[in-house]
């Protein structure tokens, strides 16, 4: 019986500098990526200039040049949804947002259980919140990135991070205030506040 090769010791032979290990691993985690790449356009629209292959594509074209010391699978998805975040944000710049709402996308975080669409200015002023959050608090700004932009759970962010579940938990609800207060003209402030 062939056993299916562990995703987080072909991530070790890959930062060992072994190449074979990089072709298994591709075929293993591309189907996650492919997953959330799919989460992150399913509401872009018809006729949307990036389609999902393209921003994996992009993305692990960005990901085989990083120079990161993988830990684990976690771990590199969690890099995995950064680099479709920087992609996707880069993408939201380059667009005008429509004054009535056209070219809108709709987010869900998963603990809140509540859609809403945003336009595209709209994930702008919540990366650049982001950014000032980093500042402020890296850490904190991290857990928001994991749970809004990579889908990962509390229990994946305590790993990826290296804290408890109880620390991630903590600083999601300190990070949505801080937020929350930041983003008071933004859409995504109502959204935060339930």
């Amino acid at each position: 019986m062939n056993q299916i090769p562990d995703v987080t010791q072909l991530l070790i032979n890959w930062n060992n500098g072994d190449q074979e290990a990089l072709d298994r691993l591709i075929p293993l985690v591309y189907a996650e990526l492919h997953r959330q790449a799919r989460r992150y356009m399913k509401n872009e629209g018809p006729g949307h200039l990036l389609q999902t292959t393209a921003l994996i594509n992009e993305a692990y074209l960005r990901l085989i040049d990083q120079k990161v010391r993988w830990q684990n699978r976690a771990h590199f998805f969690a890099i995995a949804s950064q680099m479709m975040r920087r992609i996707l944000v880069d993408y939201a710049r380059k667009r005008i947002c429509d004054k009535r709402g056209g070219n809108l996308v709709q987010v869900q975080l998963d603990e809140v259980n509540t859609q809403v669409q945003l336009c595209i200015a709209d994930i702008i002023a919540v990366d650049e919140a982001l950014h000032q959050l980093s500042q402020l608090d890296p850490r904190r700004a991290q857990v928001v990135e994991l749970r809004f932009f990579g889908g990962l759970n509390t229990e994946e962010i305590a790993q990826v991070l290296n804290i408890s579940s109880i620390t991630v938990l903590r600083d999601w609800n300190l990070a949505r205030a801080w937020l929350v207060m930041t983003l008071s003209d933004n859409s995504m402030a109502s959204l935060l506040k339930q």
